[in-house]
């Protein structure tokens, strides 16, 4: 009985599923999801804004003004007179070397001097009567000629011989060596005893100027070259045709409290290094800075009263370098710009062409977001630029 019954119940079990699949296949598919909204992006609209470009420098500094402190007549040194490392005024004295053998010769030009100065009152005397009596015919005319002769060669003697008095006089003088400048002395190379000559090639000792000091640094022909462009294009402004503000920044890293002023620039370019030195003074009044320190400077090249700036996120660049930016058109739609990009300040880029004030650049939600593609922009905040960039 169980044998009869097994083929019945096979056949009614694929008779009910046969009709499952036919009630399954006639009942209706669920409906597909809404689409949804706009992707939101984040944009930042671009504004003009004042923005002042600096670079940074190697440089040197050097004493606004140097005198190497040398005899000009020779001696035996025979007191210094000022303390190595102080300051010094203009015309103090330095050293006093031994006066004697001037101060004679001195006392003897002065007795030449008078010696010369009787014997040309003499000769006066003697031509003034002469000159009387050949005009009555009491001497000669010869006679006169030779006493007028002789009256002119002693006035002449006593010039040469008040000549040598001013000489001796000076040579005397220069016995008392003096600053020519007003500054800080440093170490002396001789001491009381020692024989000094004229002119010798060693200083004796070296008197430095160092409020103001100078500063020289060296940039690049190229950056010379790329600055003037922009200046003639009216991309940069300064304030004065030859001046420009300078900081600096000293070898432990912190920043020098007082500004200087770009003065000078060189007219020609170093064959080996490609560089244009460039000099600034800048005040020292507490004399922190010294002479061959090393220093950065950071020099303001101008101004850019109109500068787009673009956070560094909303520039993309391909595989060969090309810049450009992703923005929402007035359509809400996305739309791709190619840009040309300078300098980086901070983290943005300054915009030079390809981009508008008013344009709303995309910084987040890029990859969300195809060309074409509708959205829905969201205002975020803009980094803020430094003060002076680079």
């Amino acid at each position: 009985m169980m044998s009869s019954r097994s083929p019945r119940s096979a056949a009614w079990a694929c008779l009910l599923l046969a009709l499952g699949a036919a009630l399954a296949a006639c009942s209706p598919k669920p409906e597909a999801p809404a689409p949804a909204g706009p992707v939101e992006v984040g944009v930042v609209t671009l504004q003009p804004q004042r923005q002042a470009f600096t670079t940074e420098l190697p440089g040197r500094t050097s004493a606004f003004l140097s005198a190497d402190i040398r005899p000009q007549v020779g001696g035996i040194v025979q007191k210094r007179q000022f303390t190595e490392g102080a300051s010094v005024k203009a015309g103090q004295v330095l050293y006093q070397l031994d006066p004697s053998t001037y101060q004679a010769a001195l006392s003897s030009a002065q007795a030449a001097l008078a010696r010369n100065r009787a014997t040309a009152g003499a000769a006066e005397v003697t031509a003034r009567r002469n000159a009387e009596l050949v005009k009555i015919d009491a001497v000669s005319q010869q006679v006169n000629d030779q006493s007028q002769a002789a009256l002119a060669q002693a006035r002449a003697d006593v010039a040469t011989a008040q000549a040598a008095v001013e000489a001796a006089g000076i040579n005397l003088g220069f016995t008392r060596i003096t600053s020519p400048i007003s500054g800080r002395i440093g170490t002396s190379a001789v001491t009381p005893g020692a024989l000094v000559t004229a002119n010798q090639t060693t200083a004796l000792a070296t008197v430095q100027q160092i409020d103001p000091l100078y500063v020289d640094v060296t940039q690049s022909s190229a950056e010379v070259l790329r600055l003037k462009r922009e200046l003639a294009a009216g991309r940069l402004t300064r304030k004065g045709a030859d001046a420009a503000r300078i900081r600096l920044i000293l070898e432990d890293g912190s920043r020098y409290a007082h500004e200087g002023l770009l003065q000078f620039a060189g007219l020609s370019v170093n064959a080996g290094t490609g560089a244009v030195t460039l000099r600034a003074t800048v005040p020292n009044p507490e004399g922190l800075l010294l002479p061959g320190m090393y220093v950065r400077a950071v020099v303001e090249e101008g101004v850019d009263e109109a500068a787009l700036l673009a956070p560094q996120q909303g520039i993309l660049r391909d595989a060969t370098g090309r810049a450009s930016a992703l923005v929402v058109d007035a359509e809400d739609k996305v739309a791709r710009r190619a840009v040309v990009v300078g300098r980086a300040l901070g983290n943005l880029w300054q915009v030079r062409s390809g981009l508008a004030a008013g344009e709303r650049v995309i910084v987040e939600g890029s990859q969300k977001a195809r060309v074409g593609d509708k959205v829905k922009a969201v205002e975020v905040a803009a980094a803020a630029a430094p003060a002076a960039a680079r």
